[in-house]
């Protein structure tokens, strides 16, 4: 979002029966606001996360949009965030879901441990390995989207996921995900996969322990200039991490998708064992 429609943004004060507290951040998706927990959803939360999507929506796109994202709600897993309600308010799409207050590994309320990063990366990867499992690959997994939580964090932002079978159900609302968390295959117009998104959580892990991504700073980039750059360059690791954190992300952003870990529950014990006590040398 522009700077303008940042701020329409902030001025907003609700959709349907959501009241709006506050911003909790925008971006060319659209909009994410903390609000009241309407009465009807019957969930047991005060506050509730509300995602405004950018751009107006066709009825169609609607129906598609709600396929998707039910068939994430259909998910069972202790990592994914709960999702409440989606609807259409004019031409405008929103969903609900739970509200998580300790922020994102993009923006935590306090700076997170090398334990916590890999703690909450690891959750991720759990929560993407059940979507997977269901046939949904997320698409759009990067720092914002992993939402923190005691011990650990939960995987957010539904939008942009896209069901693995070729066919099925696209939300089609832009662009795909954060450029430098993208495996260099989506850009190229391969379909979103297991193996894509096992990149995308090695990705995520770089950044969240170095503030750098694996293709170097691409925050001034155009989104054509940085795709550019991706499918140009190979990805690189940051010096300084420790071995083992470094042949984790190695192997989940390998360029030979078939070299990576075979499912994103592989990648998380890898993870998990990065921050078991015993094996200390590793790090």
């Amino acid at each position: 979002m522009n700077s303008m429609s940042a701020q329409l943004a902030a001025d907003r004060s609700g959709i349907a029966d959501y009241r709006f507290i506050r911003t909790l951040g925008t971006g060319s998706h659209g909009a994410c606001y903390v609000a009241r927990c309407p009465a009807r959803l019957r969930a047991d939360a005060e506050l509730v996360a509300v995602k405004v999507l950018a751009g107006p929506t066709t009825r169609d796109a609607f129906h598609r949009a709600a396929r998707e994202l039910a068939a994430f709600a259909a998910v069972r897993s202790p990592y994914l965030v709960t999702l409440y309600d989606v609807g259409q308010q004019g031409d405008e799409l929103y969903y609900s879901m739970e509200y998580l207050p300790a922020g994102s590994l993009a923006s935590p309320g306090v700076p997170a441990s090398l334990s916590q990063v890999l703690a909450a990366v690891a959750d991720a990867c759990r929560a993407a390995h059940a979507l997977h499992e269901a046939g949904v690959a997320h698409n759009d997994i990067k720092p914002g989207n992993i939402l923190l939580r005691d011990g650990g964090a939960k995987l957010s932002d539904l939008g942009l996921s896209q069901l693995l079978s070729p066919g099925l159900t696209i939300t089609g609302r832009g662009p795909v995900g954060s450029v430098e968390f993208l495996d260099p295959a989506v850009i190229r117009g391969e379909l979103p996969s297991r193996a894509t998104d096992i990149f995308a959580l090695g990705a995520t892990l770089h950044w969240a322990l170095t503030g750098r991504g694996v293709y170097g700073d691409l925050a001034a980039e155009s989104t054509m200039a940085a795709a550019r750059r991706v499918l140009s360059h190979q990805a690189a690791i940051a010096e300084g991490l420790p071995p083992g954190v470094r042949a984790v992300i190695e192997a989940a952003i390998n360029p030979d998708p078939a070299a990576r870990p075979a499912t994103a529950a592989d990648l998380a014990e890898r993870i998990a064992a990065l921050a078991d006590p015993v094996p200390d040398e590793i790090l």
